[in-house]
């Protein structure tokens, strides 16, 4: 399996999922050109993108949707709340809904209900040959009855969004520090690293800190915070990074 981050942030959410029989990608939150570029800086034609998952409808995420299906014909795999709110797919065949799990192959994608300011949001594991990456982003926080299906994955993309401090502290009005910090919002990085402090195990490789604030959160600050959490946890775990908005990621093969 190959994983590479496309783009996290506020301004578009892409990553790039491979697995022995299918090229996949999570969220189409950049521009279809931009999308194209890094694909290709992989080797990879955007033409071969056979499935979508589209985790919400909020801009960020949904960008380019219009526009690939304009020129690509992948199958696009959507709640039925979200469909229902997509006018742009009504007339669009290759429509797959998903609910519980999703199964193309030898890969499985189980689908984690979230909770963020819309109608219905949702995350990914996907697992393919004993090979397994969780894709967390755009909740204010995550049932316990998920975290035994997240436990001891291979490599997780995890939302860090804000630090509670610059948050609270910061330029945001009242009611947008309401809503981020709120039940239906992000994840901050404390609340992400004691999650993953309570996930990850000896089968983990990898965790990009995914979908980081401009204006609420550093790098630094989301790393300096696991790292802390983690060494509480007594967790010796390092191989932690941060997605960057315009920068993709290491390809990351497990």
């Amino acid at each position: 399996m190959k994983i590479c981050n496309l783009a996290s942030g506020s301004e578009g959410n892409v990553t790039y999922v491979e697995t022995s029989n299918h090229k996949i990608l999570l969220d189409l939150g950049m521009t279809v050109k931009y999308i194209k570029e890094n694909l290709s800086d992989l080797s990879v034609n955007i033409e071969e993108i056979d499935y979508i998952f589209i985790t919400h409808v909020h801009d960020d995420h949904i960008k380019a949707l219009k526009s690939f299906i304009k020129k690509y014909n992948p199958t696009i795999c959507v709640s039925p709340k979200m469909f229902s709110e997509l006018e742009v797919l009504k007339d669009y065949e290759k429509i797959l809904l998903y609910d519980d799990a999703v199964y193309l192959d030898e890969t499985s994608i189980e689908i984690i209900k979230t909770s963020h300011d819309t109608s219905d949001s949702r995350s990914f594991i996907i697992k393919n040959n004993s090979k397994s990456v969780a894709y967390i982003t755009d909740t204010g926080f995550i049932n316990t009855k998920y975290f035994k299906k997240l436990e001891n994955l291979n490599v997780y993309l995890f939302e860090s969004n804000h630090d509670i401090e610059m948050l609270l502290h910061g330029p945001y009005p009242k009611w947008l520090k309401d809503r981020v910090i709120g039940p239906c919002g992000h994840l901050s990085n404390k609340d992400s690293s004691i999650y993953l402090a309570k996930i990850i195990g000896p089968n983990t490789k990898k965790i990009l800190l995914t979908h980081l604030s401009h204006k609420n959160n550093t790098e630094e600050k989301a790393l300096s915070t696991i790292k802390e959490i983690f060494a509480e946890y007594e967790i010796p775990f390092t191989d932690i990074k941060c997605a960057k908005q315009r920068e993709k990621s290491e390809l990351i093969e497990i």
